[in-house]
């Protein structure tokens, strides 16, 4: 890979989900100037575009085939019937990660690939993406060319993302038209990109990444587990998502590229004196403990024999050992290597985790993130949620892919760390917990992103007066976590803003953690998306009294924020909304509407 392939892939993912601004007039309560400048590029998630048939393949016993263009991910009316042959158009060979000799698939292009990916079919989260952030694109009036959606197939690892497709070449020429020396990239991004915002981003990896590759883990698929495993060990993406230490990185010579230096050289992987010097790589608890042979041979383990022995406790060969792994001893390959005599899927897993990481000669993604080097970076997750943080696995006697079962689970929840087994559980619990999917440990790494001094303050998500918002100003902050000291109401959910006080020169940070946001469901907060533009609307106007907006009050935006007060007869919100009833409302609810337009109602944040 060239040299400027490797710029063209860096800088690619480094823009990923931005927002573009334009420069907009106010004049008489209405927005005005020209919409199209106001745009933006959505990157969506692991599983989160469209995949389609690339050829033919006819599904014996079945009366669906697939056909060029059908779609593949996810349609759940052939998983449920051929199931055999979906997983022919899914499956990548898990060495070289090229497509199944009978089918291959490739990602849907447009916005239709990432906003639903399966219309029509009721599958709760898996179904709808990012359909509820187009809406309010829509409602708040953006132009349909100013939103651009940068599908990929999601299977792949970065490099391969890059030599099949050239996924990076193509976002850094076609979305940014981007042709300019490396030592003008910085202001470049100064003068073209307003912010970039990382939605529920695992920065530092999730646990339940481990599940999926030992036991497998369904996501609500109706599948096995172990064909799960099949699917998830076949991607060479599954990888990226391993969790790591924060104190372990691999040399960041891609910096070099923004100043015009040159990449020489794979990276090497260096950890601090923290790194040993303290538990479990800065989670909360190990990730992995299993149960191995205290022996090792061919017989000591059914995936590499025909024959399975299921109690261990019998074997001639002594009593099982129990290892433990911290989040380095994953991403390094060490708990790999461990295991390697007793899991075919290990020498696959070191060979792809070597290839495609280690050794890539771009960067390995599998050491922390830097602040992204754009002028102003939001950092917005879900929080408080039970989320998985450390498995014990055994052997349970059946062959791959079915060769591990989970016997434990270790939650975070709330600032505490629990068992599903009730057993006593050892770690160092964070302040809070994560989202259902990554621990607060990897959410919240980019709060050491701001700058000296952090002012905080927590709201209420829903609409309120202001009475329950609570302010600490000028939060001393030493690059590392910040935890407010404010009270909660266990009815009521809330949003905690950190935001700089003291910026880093020419930069402006933010962070918001909502309260049970799910990580799969985030995108379709009505919360975050009331707050996204509550801050695009103010940053617009350059006379804006301070740098984030106001968290004083917040009142209605749009018609489905008014609703009926049934205790005192009449919409809620008199303020804001009125009833006017339109032909086809069902309820009183449905004809409570906002007494002006939104332009009006986004008066009061400026």
């Amino acid at each position: 890979m060239g040299g400027g392939e490797r710029e063209n892939r860096r800088l690619a993912m480094t823009l990923a989900a931005v927002l573009f601004l334009g420069t907009f007039q106010l004049g008489e309560g209405e927005l005005k100037g020209d919409y199209s400048k106001l745009s933006g590029i959505i990157i969506p998630g692991f599983a989160s575009t469209q995949l389609r048939a690339w050829s033919i393949l006819d599904c014996p016993y079945s009366p669906l085939d697939f056909n060029p263009l059908d779609l593949v991910w996810l349609d759940t009316t052939k998983l449920l019937s051929a199931v055999n042959c979906w997983l022919k158009c899914m499956l990548l060979d898990p060495y070289n990660q090229t497509d199944h000799p009978e089918c291959k698939s490739r990602p849907d292009s447009g916005l239709s690939a990432i906003t639903e990916l399966d219309p029509g079919y009721i599958t709760g989260p898996l179904s709808s993406v990012w359909k509820e952030w187009v809406k309010w694109c829509i409602e708040f009036g953006i132009e349909a060319n100013a939103i651009i959606a940068a599908p990929y197939d999601w299977r792949l690892s970065p490099s391969m993302l890059e030599e099949r497709d050239l996924y990076f070449y193509k976002l850094k020429y076609a979305y940014f038209l981007l042709e300019i020396a490396p030592k003008q990239y910085i202001q470049w991004l100064d003068d073209h990109i307003y912010a970039f915002f990382a939605v529920g981003a695992p920065l530092l990896g999730s646990t339940e990444t481990v599940k999926g590759m030992l036991s497998g883990n369904t996501f609500g698929l109706p599948v096995s587990e172990g064909t799960a495993r099949l699917m998830f060990n076949s991607f060479g993406s599954s990888l990226w998502m391993m969790p790591f230490s924060k104190y372990c990185r691999a040399d960041a010579m891609y910096l070099k590229h923004f100043s015009g230096g040159i990449r020489k050289g794979p990276n090497a992987y260096q950890c601090e004196q923290k790194e040993f010097q303290s538990n479990y790589s800065g989670f909360s608890t190990n990730i992995i403990n299993i149960e191995i042979p205290s022996t090792r041979g061919i017989d000591a383990y059914p995936s590499v024999s025909e024959f399975s022995q299921t109690n261990y406790s019998s074997m001639e060969c002594g009593l099982p050992t129990q290892l433990s792994f911290s989040a380095r001893e994953i991403s390094d390959g060490t708990f790999f290597k461990a295991i390697e005599d007793y899991d075919s899927d290990s020498k696959r897993t070191l060979h792809q985790l070597k290839k495609s990481y280690h050794d890539d000669p771009v960067l390995n993604p599998l050491t922390p993130w830097d602040r992204p080097p754009i002028k102003n970076v939001f950092c917005i997750y879900g929080v408080d949620s039970r989320t998985e943080v450390g498995y014990y696995f055994a052997p349970s006697g059946k062959p791959y892919p079915d060769n591990w079962i989970i016997t434990d689970v270790i939650y975070e929840i709330e600032g505490s760390l629990v068992s599903r087994s009730g057993n006593q559980v050892e770690g160092n619990p964070g302040p809070a917990s994560g989202d259902e999917t990554v621990p607060y440990h990897s959410l919240s790494w980019c709060k050491n992103w701001l700058g000296p001094r952090v002012n905080i303050t927590r709201a209420p998500q829903s609409e309120h007066g202001g009475s329950d918002v609570q302010v600490e100003l000028n939060v001393e902050h030493h690059n590392e976590d910040v935890v407010p000291n404010m009270t909660r109401s266990p009815r009521v959910k809330y949003i905690t803003y950190y935001e700089d006080s003291e910026s880093i020169p020419g930069k402006r940070t933010a962070v918001w953690e909502l309260d049970k946001a799910n990580h799969r469901n985030i995108v379709r907060s009505p919360a975050l998306m009331r707050e996204l533009w509550l801050q695009i609307w103010h940053d617009i106007h350059a006379d804006s009294p301070s740098k984030f907006v106001t968290k004083a009050k917040r009142g209605p935006l749009r018609d489905d924020d008014c609703y009926w007060d049934y205790g005192k007869a009449r919409c809620a919100w008199p303020e804001y909304c009125e009833y006017r009833y339109v032909f086809g409302d069902v309820h009183l609810g449905q004809s409570c509407r906002l007494r002006n337009s939104s332009a009006d109602a986004l008066l009061h944040y400026v």
